[in-house]
């Protein structure tokens, strides 16, 4: 439920990106950077709340990531201006981080590693579903209130977190000496961290481009919001089969069908310019690009786990890659597009899904057996 609310907030913005760009006058670089305004909050966010976790206990982090989000909703609700919508959006991203870490890593020290990646791929299906909730809520919102919409989501962060501090803690983590640096040494490590960050940029792309596509074919808001639904109920459904996938056959498997269909779909995005395929394209999305999310986090997690690193703060360092590609996708698929249209963002994402997939040829797939050095 905590990451189903925080995700629902996250995508929330997603059919409100016209109407924002139409009544204060942004460019397409200028609505790239009110999206990614959420994953720049998010980068600083992550390593944070994993300490935090670590520290204090995922609960705790949990908690507090639910009382900012709380606040930043209600600053959202009430600001009037790009400038004030964006450092709500700041605040949400990182207050979203801190809450991730906390509840990942309760989520993980909790369960059987065995079923590590189903387990998380059925969490990561529950944020999907609040994600694609999030751009119905979003239209729903613009069309009777976005004050009171977003002022109810601040009631319900609120609330969270009131249920969350009723629960026991999860039980206690302790970290190798070293485990940060064997980490950062370990290559499988940086790649599952990369698999966080090369989703977060393809989506990042799709949630500026696509609502002004649509848009401007004459989708209404509505309309918007249920090309993205469509395309996360899918999403939703595929996440727990994924991971059960991954647990049985390893994560390098999925990661690679993954990346091979990520290709074609962000050249067909490229050369797409009516809506009608252009939504059909983001409901295929939904499938390539997200289906890098469930295995490349088991496998940062596996790896976190022999090298002695806590989960607390390998959720932390996951959540701080995601943020880097939630930021930079936006912001830099905007800048692209109103310098050389749409297609040239699309084949950016293309040429860096391709050289991922090249990346993996020399790579074993393998099941990950290692524990934590002790």
């Amino acid at each position: 439920m905590v990451v189903f609310v925080d995700a629902m907030l996250f995508g929330a913005l997603a059919p409100l990106v016209p109407g924002y760009a139409d009544e204060f006058g942004l460019t397409k670089t200028g609505a790239g950077l009110l999206v990614g305004s959420f994953g720049a909050g998010a980068l600083f966010g992550g390593i944070p709340g994993g300490l935090a976790a670590a520290r204090f206990g995922p609960k705790h982090a949990v908690v507090a990531g639910l009382l900012l989000l709380a606040l930043a909703s209600f600053a959202f609700a009430a600001a009037d201006g790009p400038w004030a919508l964006g450092l709500a959006r700041l605040v949400q991203g990182f207050s979203s981080t801190v809450t991730w870490s906390g509840a990942f890593a309760w989520l993980t020290v909790s369960t059987p590693r065995e079923r590590r990646g189903e387990l998380i791929g059925t969490a990561f299906g529950a944020a999907v579903f609040g994600a694609i909730l999030g751009p119905m809520f979003g239209a729903v919102a613009e069309t009777i209130s976005i004050r009171g919409g977003f002022g109810t989501v601040g009631v319900l962060a609120a609330l969270l977190a009131l249920w969350a501090g009723s629960h026991p803690n999860a039980p206690s983590e302790t970290q190798a000496s070293a485990a940060v640096s064997r980490a950062f040494a370990d290559r499988a490590f940086l790649g599952g961290l990369w698999l966080n960050t090369l989703p977060a940029f393809l989506f990042g792309i799709v949630v500026v481009l696509v609502p002004l596509r649509l848009d401007a074919g004459g989708f209404a808001p509505l309309a918007i919001g249920a090309v993205f639904l469509a395309a996360g109920l899918l999403e939703t459904g595929f996440n727990p089969l994924l991971g059960r996938f991954s647990d049985r056959r390893g994560r390098l498997v999925p990661i690679r069908f993954a990346l091979a269909a990520s290709v074609a779909v962000a050249v067909a995005f490229a050369i797409a310019r009516d809506p009608y395929p252009v939504a059909a394209l983001a409901v295929l999305a939904a499938l390539s690009f997200g289906a890098f999310y469930t295995p490349g986090m088991a496998l940062t997690s596996d790896r976190a786990e022999a090298v002695g690193l806590s989960q607390a703060l390998g959720f932390g360092l996951m959540s701080t890659a995601w943020a880097f590609g939630n930021m930079t996708g936006p912001a830099i698929g905007g800048a692209l597009a109103a310098l050389g249209g749409d297609g040239l963002p699309y084949l950016l994402a293309s040429g860096l899904c391709l050289l991922t997939l090249a990346g993996t040829a020399a790579v074993k797939p393998r099941r990950e057996t290692a524990r934590a050095p002790t």
